[in-house]
């Protein structure tokens, strides 16, 4: 399982929402290169990157911050938020990002994450935001009546490197991570799954860990080690290594 520490970007900051609302917003850091610098020292992997803007507008605003967080790290990062388009994926795969994160599009148009998959392997993964089981969109603004096991379904065999879901119920509010909910999704498809939203502790993380351990891929955590719950160290140190 891998740890993700989280960086999303609002007005070219590293902030937090409280269920995607993006009036809750708070900043933690005003330079996201420097905050994931802090993450690589404290041995970070992976690292999580959405442009919350960007969900927004459908398109992306906070390049140069991504731009600067990857000049100063050297470990892979996953970025999300306004990716609608195979030029926009090319775009940001050609500039050092890892993986890209489709989520509406993902939703509108499966064509499109097939094509990407077919042209950039092991490098798209779609992300799946839910309140109450349900797909929602558009920066979280726009509710479906899809479930997330379904949507999910329609990408088994298309190549897609992960899902990530997000219950946006949690996110931001430190109420614990979906573990059943997240099992669930992970056993019901045959592509990997990244938890997201609500973890709040390392208890949080171990129960994670033992409910889904060879099952869930990875795991997701922003506002909990920005306002010192977890250890960042500790956090990768358990996920990963223990």
């Amino acid at each position: 399982m891998i740890f993700f520490p989280a960086i999303d970007l609002k007005g070219g900051r590293c902030v937090r929402l409280q269920q995607g609302e993006m009036a809750t917003a708070i900043v933690f850091n005003d330079s996201p290169a420097n905050q994931a610098r802090v993450f690589a020292a404290a041995g970070a992997s992976w690292l999580h990157v959405v442009d919350l803007d960007g969900a927004f507008a459908g398109k992306p605003v906070n390049g140069a911050a991504v731009d600067a967080i990857l000049a100063a790290v050297t470990m892979p990062v996953q970025l999300g938020g306004g990716i609608r388009t195979l030029d926009r994926i090319a775009h940001w795969i050609e500039r050092g990002i890892a993986r890209v994160i489709l989520g509406t599009v993902a939703v509108r148009e499966p064509a499109l994450v097939i094509e990407a998959c077919r042209r950039y392997p092991g490098r798209i993964a779609v992300g799946l935001d839910a309140r109450d089981g349900r797909v929602a969109l558009q920066g979280w603004s726009e509710q479906t009546e899809t479930s997330v096991i379904d949507a999910a379904r329609r990408f088994e065999g298309a190549g897609v490197s992960a899902i990530i879901y997000t219950d946006i119920g949690r996110d931001g509010v430190l109420s614990g991570a979906d573990v059943d909910g997240t099992v669930t999704l992970a056993r019901a498809i045959g592509i990997p799954v990244i938890a997201s939203g609500g973890v709040s502790s390392l208890a949080d993380l171990q129960a994670l860990k033992a409910a889904g351990d060879g099952i869930i891929a990875g795991v997701i955590s922003g506002r909990a080690l920005y306002d010192g719950r977890i250890d960042a160290s500790a956090a990768i140190h358990l996920v990963e290594k223990s």
